[in-house]
């Protein structure tokens, strides 16, 4: 797992970051600040009460599956952490298929950016429309170390989006819209501040805590005695 500790000190010494935010506009004081309140103790498979992790969102929850599914699922996760990148390579299409598709989960990604270049990713996905920030989302994963870990990170995540018809020009205004920068730092501060989320990516499955990347017969053991009831 990534933990916010490890992003911040990443975020004060990679100059090109920061200049990568100034550019765009973005104001970068919250993200240096997360971690720092004191967060609640939660240890791994403690719970959260699911009407408190569905309350007062900044942003709208875009989920997959059935809203009436007997397992919600809700992911925080950041753009640029590989563990992340390789949950959905390795068990999110299992998940998807086998519990999604098939009505027994609802699943839910939230933003939890560690760095100002996942803030950047999750703002262009959110930006793509509500229609496509998910497969914008997938995308951005699959292809994590052709843009995330580049020379040039911005201008390769630029070149990724117009894949899907994203502008130079809109690619540049989403970056600068301050709003969705500022409602995407308070998803995170509030999965630090009341959920005691401190590193990605974190599960909460019909509200128990999970960290790690869960490989699928790890994640079905957590899912199905959930679905026997």
């Amino acid at each position: 797992m990534r933990s916010s500790k490890t992003a911040q000190t990443r975020l004060r010494s990679n100059r090109g970051l920061f200049e990568m935010a100034a550019a765009a506009g973005l104001t970068i004081a919250g993200l240096l600040v997360l971690g720092d309140p004191p967060l609640p103790v939660l240890a791994q498979g403690a719970g959260v009460p699911v009407n408190e992790l569905m309350a007062d969102e900044a942003l709208p929850d875009i989920a997959l599956g059935a809203s009436n599914a007997p397992v919600t699922i809700i992911e925080y996760a950041s753009m640029t952490c590989v563990h992340c990148a390789a949950f959905y390579a390795t068990t999110f299409p299992e998940l998807k298929s086998k519990y999604i598709d098939t009505g027994k989960v609802r699943f839910i990604l939230r933003e939890f950016p560690l760095d100002p270049l996942a803030a950047a990713g999750f703002m262009v996905a959110r930006c793509a429309g509500d229609d496509k920030r998910n497969a914008i989302v997938d995308l951005l994963f699959s292809q994590q170390k052709n843009w995330a870990f580049t020379e040039k990170p911005v201008e390769a995540l630029a070149g990724l989006l117009k894949q899907t018809g994203m502008s130079q020009g809109s690619f540049e205004d989403c970056l600068k819209n301050q709003d969705l920068y500022n409602k995407i730092a308070k998803v995170h501060d509030q999965a630090a501040e009341k959920f005691g989320v401190k590193a990605t990516p974190t599960f909460f499955i019909n509200g128990r805590r999970e960290n790690g990347e869960l490989p699928p017969d790890a994640l079905a053991k957590l899912i199905d005695p959930l679905l026997k009831g």
